[in-house]
């Protein structure tokens, strides 16, 4: 059988004792054996030494053998049989080749510095934040995402009270300060201390639409001898723009006994470092929030109920979910024509996963014409009785083109 030049290179013959060794396994009676080569007129050509092969009912069987290319020898000794396996080249030289070259490519990438040339490029919107200004505010971007929008294409009120608690707690993480609970201290830990907002302003300039890159600053200063005031100011990543502002005040509540607490000397040692001695960024409201009832709402939504996804790590309902239950009450009319601008709510309790709750709105003013402020009257209570928020909201106005929005939401949805 003739072969190629390329095919002696990657078979070549075996060593001369290896066939002995086969022969003892029971491999002496292949049918291809031993290779050799020779050189004619330049070319390589191999010469293949083989057994007569096997008859069986009087016929040979075996390979084909060509008398013009290759004759047996029966003085050579025979070969081991040709496998797969013993035909394949050895790759371990080239394995180790291409392993060094990766490792190299490795190190030379881990080695390349990718913080941005230019102070123009574009920061990345997905990191976990960091402390900025002598280490008393932190900072953290956000891009709103498609599903965090609504009907007039801008992030609701729900997605930024959630940007707003989310940069509350890695401000307290980043700071080393989080321990074994909800925004809870290591002393805070010790004691089965938790944190709860017992008010919150929101202002409301401009909402944020899809693709956009909020940076939200937060910081603490102390209010009173058991009370902490965070703030926040969210911008435009891209125009620094002012969007929203929001101030709340916490106290401390007993995990255990689910009552307040006062703040202790240990805590206040871990936190007072990190109070930042500035003015509200929200004017305090000193309006009183009227009770409202039955007899003097305009709107009364009952039957809701928590779901445990609702619930937060303290297994109490999470204080963003309230807005959501609050505005459920409010009139559609109101919605479709106006958007949020304020909001202020004040916590009187917590409530848990077996709650029954009623909604119940007022309006001030008629809100029939578009160019009105519109204020609104809020209380979320237990169908028992107990009040869990009180509340109040202003709307403005919806911009023209958000009008033109709801209109094109309305056709499709027609």
């Amino acid at each position: 059988m003739v072969a190629t030049a390329a095919a002696s290179a990657f078979f070549p013959a075996p060593s001369p004792d290896y066939p002995a060794k086969a022969n003892k396994h029971g491999n002496g009676s292949a049918n291809l054996g031993a290779m050799k080569s020779k050189s004619t007129s330049g070319a390589l050509q191999v010469k293949a030494n083989a057994q007569a092969p096997p008859k069986i009912n009087g016929r040979s069987v075996g390979l084909t053998t060509y008398p013009e290319t290759a004759k047996a020898d029966d003085s050579t000794p025979s070969p081991p049989p040709r496998t797969f396996i013993n035909q394949l080249p050895d790759w371990s030289m080239l394995l180790a080749a291409i392993t060094t070259v990766f490792l190299a490519a490795e190190k030379q990438w881990m080695m390349l510095d990718w913080k941005p040339k230019r102070p123009d490029m574009l920061v990345d919107p997905f990191d976990l934040g960091r402390i900025v200004q002598d280490g008393l505010v932190f900072q953290q971007n956000f891009s709103i995402r498609s599903y965090e929008i609504g009907a007039d294409r801008t992030a609701s009120i729900e997605t930024l009270m959630n940007h707003l608690q989310e940069t509350a707690l890695n401000h307290v993480k980043t700071a080393g300060l989080l321990g074994n609970g909800f925004g809870s201290t290591p002393e805070m830990t010790k004691r089965n201390l938790i944190w709860v907002v017992t008010k919150m302003q929101v202002l409301v300039d401009r909402y944020p639409t899809w693709g956009d890159v909020v940076q939200v600053d937060t910081w603490v200063c102390g209010s009173g001898k058991n009370g902490m005031r965070r703030d926040w100011l969210v911008r435009d990543l891209k125009t620094g723009e002012t969007l929203t502002r929001a101030s709340s005040v916490w106290v401390m509540m007993n995990k255990l006994t689910r009552k307040l607490s006062k703040i202790p000397e240990e805590v206040r040692g871990e936190i007072e470092p990190y109070f930042l001695n500035s003015a509200p960024v929200v004017d305090e409201d000193g309006r009183k929030l009227p009770k409202l009832d039955g007899s003097n709402a305009d709107y009364v939504l009952s039957g809701l109920t928590p779901r445990w996804s609702d619930l937060d790590v303290n297994q109490h309902v999470n204080n963003v979910k309230y807005i959501g239950w609050i505005l459920e009450s409010a009139p559609q009319p109101i919605l479709e024509t106006h958007e949020l601008s304020a909001i202020t709510l004040e916590y009187r309790r917590e409530c848990g996963r077996d709650s029954f709750l009623q909604s119940l709105t007022k309006i001030s003013g008629d809100g029939t014409e578009k160019s009105h402020e519109v204020e609104c009257q809020h209380l979320l209570q237990l169908e028992t009785g107990p009040e869990i928020v009180r509340g109040r909201t202003e709307w403005r106005p919806k911009e023209r083109n958000n009008d033109a929005v709801l209109g094109e939401f309305s056709a499709e949805s027609a």
